[in-house]
């Protein structure tokens, strides 16, 4: 099994959602056998959306892990909140969101929140590979 570990921080210049993107567009892309563009491109959306959720709403930073099994893609993101993500109507017109939680569970075979010993939370998705 292949893993990937990054921190995001808004404060950090690296730390934004573009590069989050990029740093799991290169991790897949290393992977053998490489998995199909489809695949690559529905897995960084649903790494842009978690680590978007983490950063607006989980306290400003993050950590986004990526594991390669042999039929899937798992991503899991932890932050320092406590509040799991929701759904909600989606503001079509005041744009405060409300589209990422239904898009990673329409797109993920499996999502999870799960509470960390030591605070925050891990927000993971499974995608097949």
């Amino acid at each position: 099994m292949e893993t990937m570990s990054v921190d995001i921080a808004t404060d950090h210049p690296p730390g934004t959602i573009a590069w989050a993107r990029d740093r799991a567009r290169s991790f897949l892309d290393g992977l053998v056998p490489t998995l199909t563009s489809e695949a690559t491109d529905t897995v960084v959306l649903v790494v842009s959306e978690l680590v978007t959720n983490a950063l607006r709403h989980g306290g400003g930073t993050c950590v986004l892990g990526l594991a390669a099994r042999p039929d899937s893609i798992e991503v899991a993101v932890h932050d320092p909140s406590l509040h799991a993500p929701r759904m909600r109507t989606p503001d079509l017109d005041g744009g405060t969101g409300g589209f990422g939680w239904p898009v990673v569970n329409r797109l993920a075979t499996a999502t999870s929140v799960t509470s960390r010993a030591f605070g925050g939370k891990t927000v993971s998705a499974s995608l097949p590979r």
